[in-house]
């Protein structure tokens, strides 16, 4: 399925693309099962999961070794459920990672001023959609992200 982007006026790509059709069965089954959220719901949570793990693996991509480099961006607290499920499938996740950004993606759970204000998160979006998928902005508007981290969680490795 494909949508026109109201930004872009361009057909936006299918993130179920990115995995194959099992490993998007069984993670939209794993966040079914694990958030109690019905199909619909958890396609559409784990389609923008793929988008930010491949903006997220694209940034990696264009740093290479070189953190200084690196652009950071963050998940919305319920696209961060959808990273969860697909760390639990370690064997298709690392996967992911080799094919997308040449290396393994690491989950780093942080808050800082960056997440709290939500300037991570509106720097994050248009990261998204230069990715030429599909942006489903109800699970990037303000007050969605906040990350996974509870408040008293040190930032370092940020």
């Amino acid at each position: 399925m494909t949508l026109m982007s109201e930004r872009t006026s361009q057909i936006a790509k299918d993130p179920r693309e990115l995995v194959s059709s099992e490993v998007f069965d069984l993670l939209v089954a794993d966040i079914m099962r694990y958030n109690h959220v019905t199909r619909h719901y958890a396609e559409r949570l784990m389609g923008q999961a793929l988008v930010f793990l491949k903006a997220h693996a694209d940034l990696i991509k264009q740093a290479g070794n070189d953190p200084d480099a690196w652009i950071r961006i963050v998940p919305s607290v319920p696209v961060d459920e959808g990273w969860h499920a697909f760390l639990k499938r370690t064997k298709p996740y690392f996967e992911f990672g080799m094919e997308h950004a040449g290396s393994y993606l690491h989950h780093v759970p942080v808050m800082d001023d960056d997440i709290r204000s939500g300037a991570a998160l509106a720097r994050t979006v248009p990261i998204l959609e230069a990715t030429g998928y599909q942006v489903d902005m109800e699970f990037w508007e303000a007050g969605a992200g906040a990350g996974c981290c509870p408040p008293e969680c040190s930032t370092i490795g940020d």
